[in-house]
């Protein structure tokens, strides 16, 4: 009876090599932090490598003819296949693995560098109104002294034009605000939230695709954002005496971590073991030819090989 020339062993041959490839995947967007063309590249000649060996090993061995070349080309096959399977368990297989096994640790680092860039904001604006409530205080006490002292009126901008000096203070308190908070200051702060929202969930989710954009951006963004606020609130009002806004930042760096590859997990040799043995199934499940000659094979083929030597 013939049999299939593709069956349901080489079926789970074909996912076992997918699935594999598919982790050696999240390993390497991991040490290459996010190289998504290169995962994808190094992911997929894993795949087809031991998927191909495997099935090329299974169609030599099931052959009706030439079974000395053969057996011997399958023999390679199987030896090939066994080498690259070590090495592949070793790196990049078990690399996704032994980022994962330090998630909670990774997490938390995430989780307090995102924390600061959300408390970041909170403080500027502190700061804002902190600035804004002493200039106020400033300029009632100038306008309460203008008889006393009319030349520091004066040099605080106001003037004696018929325009009332609470609505003076008012409008210099609009231009204060208006400094500390311009028109894209709101937009801006939305941009930003939006990205640290969606980062605290790829985080807490713990999404391996999604982590290594957060560990590669948090810091940098961040610093960004700390510029833009340190950059408006440079601007100083008539006469006003001010510090800049600051904020200390301080991130752990995770980048080295994730490029260093990690030993091999119990879980992960575990896995790659089963991988490899469903990857080997439609070999095993392959019956040889009824006229394969059987072991007389291997001796005939260490016998050529001695009289070569």
């Amino acid at each position: 009876m013939n049999q299939s020339k593709f069956s349901l062993a080489d079926v789970l041959t074909v996912l076992a090599a997918l699935a594999f490839g598919f982790v050696c995947f999240l390993s390497a967007n991991f040490f290459t932090l996010g190289n998504t063309q290169q995962s994808i590249i190094m992911s997929i000649i894993i795949a087809v490598l031991l998927g191909g060996l495997a099935l090329v090993a299974k169609l030599l061995k099931r052959t009706s003819r030439s079974f000395k070349t053969c057996f011997i080309c399958e023999m390679i096959m199987l030896v090939l296949f066994a080498g690259f399977a070590v090495v592949f368990a070793i790196a990049p297989f078990s690399h996704y693995f032994a980022i994962s096994d330090r998630k909670t640790e990774i997490q938390s680092k995430l989780t307090a560098s995102i924390t600061q860039a959300e408390n970041m904001f909170t403080e500027y604006e502190k700061y804002a109104g902190t600035r804004e409530g002493l200039y106020k205080k400033r300029l009632q006490s100038v306008v309460a002294a203008k008889q006393v002292n009319p030349s520091e009126y004066a040099a605080y901008g106001f003037e004696s034009n018929g325009v009332s000096d609470e609505k003076q203070i008012e409008n210099k308190m609009f231009t204060v605000h208006a400094d500390l908070f311009p028109s894209n200051f709101t937009a801006m702060k939305r941009v930003d939230s939006i990205w640290l929202v969606k980062s605290r969930n790829i985080v807490k989710n713990w999404k391996p695709i999604g982590i290594v954009g957060v560990v590669n951006d948090v810091e940098q963004n961040t610093n960004e954002w700390l510029e833009q606020l340190i950059k408006l609130s440079s601007v100083r009002e008539t006469e006003e005496q001010s510090e800049d806004f600051s904020y200390a930042l301080s991130f752990d760096d995770l980048k080295e971590d994730f490029e260093t590859l990690g030993d091999p997990t119990p879980l992960s040799l575990g896995l790659a073991v089963s991988a490899y043995a469903i990857m080997l199934l439609s070999y095993f499940v392959t019956k040889r030819h009824s006229k394969f000659p059987g072991i007389r094979i291997l001796f005939s083929a260490g016998m050529t090989v001695d009289n070569e030597l």
